[in-house]
C-alpha cells in the first residue's frame, strides 16, 4: 500500500480507502461485508469511510462495521482510521437531517453507539444544507473534537464560496480541517477544477468519492444496462437516463487507452484521480473481495505519460459527459 499525508498534517492515509456507502447494510450479505473489510485491512487499507445514513437501512452500515470490528479487528483499533459524517436525512422529524448543531452532535453520539467506538478519527459535516449558518455547523464540529468524540474534523461537498469560511473558522479555533471530501471522476471533474486548490492552499487533505462514476467507468454498461445493476434500480444513484450513448462511447475509447497501459478501465480511472498530487486518498466501493483485489491492482501503475493524459483529456473534456 502507498500512503500520503493529509495536507499539512502528520496523518497519513492509504491512497485507496474503503467506503461503506453501498454493500454493507442490513440488506447485504454480512459474511461478504466481513471478508471485504478484513481483506482490505490486511492489504494496508486502514481507512474506512462511513456516514450515519449509510445502509440501507440507514445506520446499518455503521452497525455492521461495528460488529466486524468487534469480532475480527478489535485489537487493531489503533491501526485504523475511521470516519463518519452527518447532515443528510437520517430520522423523522425536523432534527433528523441538516447541518445544525442539534443534528450533528446527536448524530455523532448515535454513530458512536452503533459502531461501538469511543471516538471517530475524523467526523465530517456531510453537506451544507443551504440554511444553517456556517458558524453554527463549524462550532458543532469544534465541540465534537473538544468533547473527545473525534480527533479531527472534515467537510464534505461544500461549495467553493463557503469552503474558505469553513477553513478560517476551524483554524481560528485550532481545530483545522483535516480532510475535504468531494466527488471526482473523469466524468465529474468540477471539484478538481473548483475546490481542490482552495483545500490544498489551506492545508487540508483531499479525499475523493465516486471515482468510477457509480460504475460507468468500469465498462459494465458498454452493452446495455445489466439486470441488478445500479442503473437498473429506480432508487439508485445512477439512473438509466444517465447511461447515455455519449458516455458509453467515451468509456469505450478510454478502455482502449487502459488496455494499452495494461490496466482495466476501472483501474485507470482510479489512477487518474490519484494522479493529482493534491489528492490524499480515493474512496473505493466494492461488492466482493475479487472486486477489491482488482482495485488494489491499480497500485501497480499509478503514473501517466503526458501523451496518455492528453489523450484522456481529449475524450473527457466534453462537458456533456460530466455529471
Amino acid at each position: 500500500m502507498i500512503y500520503r499525508y493529509c495536507g499539512r498534517s502528520g496523518v497519513q492515509l492509504p491512497v485507496l480507502s474503503l467506503g461503506l456507502w453501498h454493500n454493507f447494510g442490513s440488506v447485504d450479505d454480512f459474511s461478504v461485508a466481513t471478508q471485504m473489510v478484513v481483506r482490505a485491512f490486511d492489504a494496508g487499507i486502514c481507512h474506512f469511510d462511513l456516514a450515519n445514513n449509510y445502509g440501507p437501512v440507514p445506520g446499518s452500515a455503521e452497525s455492521n462495521f461495528g460488529r466486524i470490528l468487534k469480532n475480527q479487528l478489535a485489537s487493531h483499533r489503533d491501526e485504523m482510521f475511521i470516519s463518519s459524517k452527518a447532515g443528510h436525512e437520517m430520522w423523522d422529524g425536523v432534527y433528523g437531517g441538516n447541518s445544525s448543531r442539534k443534528n450533528l452532535i446527536a448524530s455523532c453520539d448515535q454513530s458512536l453507539k452503533r459502531t461501538g467506538l469511543e471516538y471517530f478519527d475524523v467526523f465530517y459535516s456531510h453537506r451544507y444544507d443551504g440554511v444553517t449558518p456556517i458558524e453554527e455547523t463549524m462550532q458543532a464540529l469544534i465541540d465534537i473534537v473538544r468533547q473527545g468524540k473525534a480527533l479531527y474534523v472534515g467537510i464534505s461537498k461544500y461549495p467553493p464560496e463557503l469552503q474558505q469560511q469553513c477553513y478560517d473558522i476551524l483554524k481560528e479555533a485550532h481545530v483545522p480541517c483535516l480532510l475535504s471530501q468531494y466527488r471526482c471522476s473523469m466524468f465529474d471533474p468540477k471539484a478538481k477544477n473548483n475546490n481542490f486548490q482552495l483545500a490544498a492552499d489551506n492545508g487540508s487533505g483531499i479525499i475523493c468519492f465516486s471515482p468510477l462514476a457509480q460504475g460507468l467507468l468500469t465498462g459494465k454498461y458498454n452493452n446495455g444496462i445489466p439486470e441488478g445493476s445500479r442503473a437498473a434500480r429506480s432508487t439508485g444513484f445512477l439512473q438509466e437516463n444517465q447511461v447515455t450513448t455519449a458516455r458509453v462511447e467515451a468509456v469505450k475509447k478510454l478502455a482502449t487507452i487502459a488496455e494499452q497501459r495494461g490496466q482495466s478501465i476501472a483501474q485507470m480511472a482510479l489512477a487518474w484521480v490519484l494522479a493529482d498530487e493534491r489528492v490524499t486518498s480515493c474512496i473505493i466501493g466494492t461488492s466482493s473481495v475479487q472486486q477489491l483485489e482488482n482495485n488494489l491492482d491499480t497500485l501497480n501503475k499509478l503514473t501517466f505519460s503526458e501523451e496518455e493524459l492528453e489523450r484522456i483529456s481529449s475524450i473527457v473534456s466534453d462537458e456533456e459527459l460530466w455529471f
